[in-house]
């Protein structure tokens, strides 16, 4: 984590917002992984169950199936990368640990199944902590904050400690954009995002295509936002981020280079 890494987004799923559909079949997966790693990705993010808004759950199984043969493959071919299982479920961490995955990511922050901290323990993998309020379902019904920023940061805090507790010590922190929030909430935790990485664990933001980008675009549809998706994370690498998480691999991995060569000069 001396430099910022790029986690690629590849969702084996039919509904997520963005690639939905594209990669869910193995070979397709796999496919876009080799294309990923040559445009710079450290990181894939697997995923098999949709978290947009409004979107529905499905079962453990249903995911596992998904996810699993996908990771299995991927570990053997593509060694150099790190695979990332995005879950909320104990079962799904599990297996796609089982599998050879080494992260974790819990957009409920622990909030569903605390105790995948301590499965991150044993199999000595990285954890990411995300914020998130009510399930994706119901998360952008009017959520309210009375100061976004702290309470987010209180969550992340109380959680890497449970975290701790439990022996996990590879944790990274997310703050969530728009898991539960508007787009001001959104916009007030990217300012203050130095608040978060003082927290002392690595900080991941993926704000990539969100409908935050849109909003502020003048409703600007997903295939759009590519520029607004760049300044933002942009902005994040600049007060502290470590991870950035993309749909356009090669577009981030470029304006990671450009920072590094320029943070370069203050050495």
């Amino acid at each position: 984590m001396t430099k910022p890494k790029v986690m690629g987004v590849l969702n084996v799923t039919p509904d997520s917002f963005s690639d939905g559909g594209l990669y869910n079949r193995t070979d397709t997966a796999l496919s876009r992984i080799e294309e990923m790693e040559k445009q710079g990705a450290d990181i894939i993010d697997i995923g098999g169950e949709s978290t947009r808004p409004g979107s529905d759950p499905v079962s453990a199984e249903e995911e596992i199936n998904r996810t699993v043969p996908v990771i299995k493959e991927a570990v053997k071919k593509y060694p150099e990368l790190f695979f990332s299982i995005d879950t909320t479920k104990y079962e799904v961490a599990k297996a796609a640990l089982d599998a050879g995955a080494q992260i974790v990511n819990d957009v409920s922050g622990l909030r569903h199944h605390s105790e995948k901290a301590r499965l991150c323990a044993e199999f000595d993998a990285a954890l990411v902590i995300m914020h998130s309020i009510k399930k994706p379902k119901t998360m952008q019904d009017n959520p309210v904050y009375s100061d976004v920023v702290s309470e987010v940061n209180r969550f992340l805090e109380k959680q890497a400690d449970l975290a701790k507790e439990m022996g996990a010590d590879k944790i990274i922190l997310d703050p969530g954009i728009g898991f539960g929030k508007t787009t001001v909430h959104n916009l007030q935790l990217l300012a203050y995002l130095t608040k978060i990485c003082e927290v002392g664990f690595p900080v991941l933001v993926g704000a990539s295509r969100k409908s935050m980008i849109g909003s502020i675009l003048d409703n600007r549809p997903v295939e759009g936002r590519l520029a607004g998706t760049l300044a933002v994370h942009y902005h994040a690498l600049l007060t502290g981020a470590k991870i950035i998480r993309v749909h356009d691999v090669q577009e981030a991995a470029d304006s990671i280079r450009i920072f590094n060569e320029i943070q370069s000069q203050f050495n």
